[in-house]
């Protein structure tokens, strides 16, 4: 059970909380706005939390939030949880694998700053950082193959080191300290504002915390202690957030006049400076501070890196055994785990490090849009699983999840009409590419589905595909923006130049060519994006209706070969009990019209069988009911039993069923002595208004077939009576 709690808040607490919350958190909220927004987001997390655990208790297999949604909702489903699921992790372990190189370039200078290789989005790549990215994903790899029990051990004693070191820190910070926390908020937007934007991006405070789910099927306690574990590590999480915020504030070098004015300049500084929490550590506690955060941050990098690393191990895994995936990600080596699984992860990640720690930046943001589709999905599935089970207390909390993550969604899909907006513009556009590879993605295993589990929900596609277009219209806004923010700033700047008086046609006529020149690209991107989307979603369709068809068609000779007897090619008794019920229905309401029974009993088979063998028996059969189709050529032919065989007397044959009775008769008396057919024959009528039931009308043909029989066994035909 400690074991789980470590993994929880190992892997939601990462290298952001000591490293970036000062600008993620602190600049846009103040210390009591961020304190209180993280609150709301804890109290959020709590109802998410209590979802998790009804559903781990409900479907306790690895998987998690794929696992539940794929039984709750069907497979599509499953895969688009599934899909996000892995950004999300993936995300935050390239984040915290890349945390590396700028925390040696914080604290020991440029000892890894070697190599340049280039230059991407403003950001030096040297093969010595990337070397040491590379490297520590690597040895978290190989502590979760060959060592995962002692890894365990490593993440409970490094989760308890972390979690002393920064609250002795802050405590330190209490004692004694005569700086003001002032201002407790921000100056823009109200403090309602600033509470609701950090609550908002609360769902990547918390990433991490319900990796657990993906483990059940490795618990050694009982599940229901599952919701104990996760709100411990909830609250934890929370407690952790606030002590390292309250913890930043509570120091500022010498020439600033408040920490805002401080973090405000935190770009101009370097090493300790440039991360309050250290600096504010170093100030209440000396050197000795400032180690202590540091073991706090490895800590804390080394946890993140294991804990999610484990977690999409045990998804690609699941996904392996429901063959989503190649199904040797499912194997497990001698020690149970899935050692395949891990290095695929590995594999993808040591490359990571090329793209650049700007890349990661924005690949982190679209954790946030993950995470609360990841939310809503299993709040979701757990308010559809309480209903069915009419388990009142998990369908609300269910409900408060979903209702918070739709609203979380809105918030941050929409930033020019709630806020200004805190996602990165490229990360939008890094989700709508991220969601076009999943219509990709699924194509693939949409082809390659040979148990037929997937295509079921085309409403669950068209919602993405509406979701990709609405994300990639905002991605254009905010670049169409973004151009012109930045037109206007050269026309400021030029004008805020000394001597720049008049004015310059050219300098503006620039500016709106570059405007436009952006939007154009926009659009082109947009629609291109939205075109593939459309394009790929209506191949699906078309490969879903196809693989519908296939089923229905065999599903059509199926029951085609289960309504015809494999003998002889007439309809069999399955279809007979059907069409049985279908005249006792019309006889029953009325509508029923004139009709007749003839009930046939093929005579010697018995004999045949026994002298000749069963193979010689059947060729009898088959000329027996020849003769049979060959008179009753307008009606149906039912085969009832080894030797006996119905038929439904209509139209033609019914008007002449006594002239097809006689022909028979003499047939048979003909074949008698010979290796031919002999057949017994006896038809009883229905008529309308009579009273009869179905069942008289049968066991009457049923006696003048056994008077037929006695006749020609009179003549010398070999019957069993």
């Amino acid at each position: 059970m400690v074991g789980a709690w470590a993994f929880a808040l190992g892997t939601s607490v990462g290298w952001g909380s000591l490293v970036v919350t000062s600008n993620t958190y602190l600049k846009q909220a103040g210390p009591l706005g961020s304190v209180l927004g993280l609150i709301v987001g804890a109290l959020i997390m709590l109802a998410v939390g209590r979802s998790f655990a009804y559903m781990i208790e409900c479907y306790p297999n690895a998987g998690g939030p794929y696992g539940f949604c794929k039984e709750v909702f069907g497979h599509d489903h499953g895969f688009l949880a599934a899909w996000f699921l892995a950004l999300t992790y993936l995300a935050m372990l390239w984040a915290n694998a890349t945390s590396l190189p700028l925390f040696a370039r914080y604290f020991l200078g440029n000892v890894f700053s070697f190599g340049k290789m280039y230059s991407l989005f403003g950001y030096d790549v040297y093969f010595g950082e990337a070397l040491l990215s590379a490297l520590a994903v690597m040895l978290a790899s190989f502590l979760c193959i060959k060592w995962e029990k002692i890894s365990r051990y490593i993440m409970i004693a490094m989760v308890i080191l972390f979690s002393l070191g920064i609250t002795l820190c802050f405590v330190s910070s209490l004692i004694g300290n005569g700086l003001s926390f002032e201002p407790l908020f921000v100056s823009e937007g109200s403090a309602f504002s600033q509470v609701i934007r950090i609550a908002a991006i609360s769902p990547w405070a918390f990433i991490g915390f319900e990796n657990i789910s993906l483990l059940s099927e490795e618990y050694s306690f009982k599940q229901g202690k599952v919701h104990t574990v996760l709100v411990t590590a909830i609250v934890t999480t929370t407690l952790l957030y606030v002590f390292v915020l309250f913890l930043s504030v509570s120091a500022h070098p010498v020439g600033y006049e408040n920490w805002l004015q401080y973090i405000n300049d935190l770009d101009s500084l370097s090493g300790n400076d440039a991360l309050p929490p250290f600096f504010a550590a170093g100030y209440h506690m000396g050197k000795t501070g400032v180690i202590i955060l540091m073991i706090s941050l490895l800590c804390l990098i080394l946890t993140s890196l294991i804990g999610n690393i484990t977690a999409l191990s045990r998804l690609i895994y699941s996904l392996g055994k429901d063959e989503i995936l190649p199904a040797k990600f499912s194997d497990l080596n001698h020690s149970g785990t899935p050692q395949n699984a891990i290095l695929l992860v590995c594999l993808i990640s040591v490359l990571i490090p090329l793209l650049g720690r700007t890349a990661i930046g924005w690949i982190v943001d679209v954790t946030t849009l993950g995470a609360t589709m990841i939310y809503g999905f299993v709040s979701a599935a757990a308010m559809k699983t309480a209903r069915f089970r009419n388990d009142v207390y998990e369908y609300r909390t269910g409900q408060v999840g979903l209702l918070a993550m739709i609203a979380i969604g809105a918030y941050l899909l929409i930033p020019n009409l709630f806020t200004a907006g805190s996602i990165e513009t490229e990360s939008y556009f890094l989700f709508v590419v991220w969601s076009v590879l999943g219509f990709i993605g699924f194509r693939i295993v949409l082809k390659n589905d040979v148990h037929k589990h997937f295509g079921k929900s085309i409403i669950v596609w068209v919602a993405l595909l509406s979701l990709i277009l609405f994300v990639s219209l905002v991605w254009m806004n905010q670049s169409i923006m973004w151009a012109t923010g930045e037109g206007l700033a050269n026309i400021e700047h030029y004008y805020s130049e000394a001597g720049n008086i008049g004015i310059k046609p050219h300098l503006i006529e620039e500016q709106l060519k570059t405007i436009r020149l952006i939007s154009a690209r926009s659009i082109i991107v947009v629609v291109s994006l939205f075109a593939l989307s459309l394009g790929i979603l209506l191949n699906n369709y078309d490969l879903m209706s196809r693989q519908v068809q296939n089923s229905e068609r065999q599903l059509g000779l199926v029951r085609d070969m289960a309504h015809r007897d494999p003998l002889t090619g007439v309809k069999s008794k399955l279809a007979y009990a059907e069409k049985e019920e279908e005249i006792k229905n019309w006889i029953a309401s009325g509508e029923a019209e004139e009709f007749s029974l003839a009930i046939c009993d093929v005579n010697g088979l018995k004999m045949i069988n026994d002298t000749n063998g069963h193979k010689a028996g059947d060729e009898y059969i088959k000329k027996a009911c020849h003769m049979i189709c060959e008179q009753f050529e307008n009606s149906p032919v039912y085969r009832i039993g080894g030797d006996e065989f119905l038929v439904i007397v209509a139209g033609e044959d019914h008007e002449d069923r006594e002239k097809i009775r006689a022909v028979l008769h003499e047939l048979s008396v003909h074949n008698i002595g010979t290796n031919e057919a002999v057949v017994s024959v006896g038809i009883a009528d229905y008529v309308p208004g009579s009273g009869m039931s179905y069942n008289e009308v049968f066991e009457k043909a049923d006696e003048r077939m056994y008077e037929e029989k006695k006749l020609l066994k009179s003549m010398g035909a070999a019957v069993r009576i």
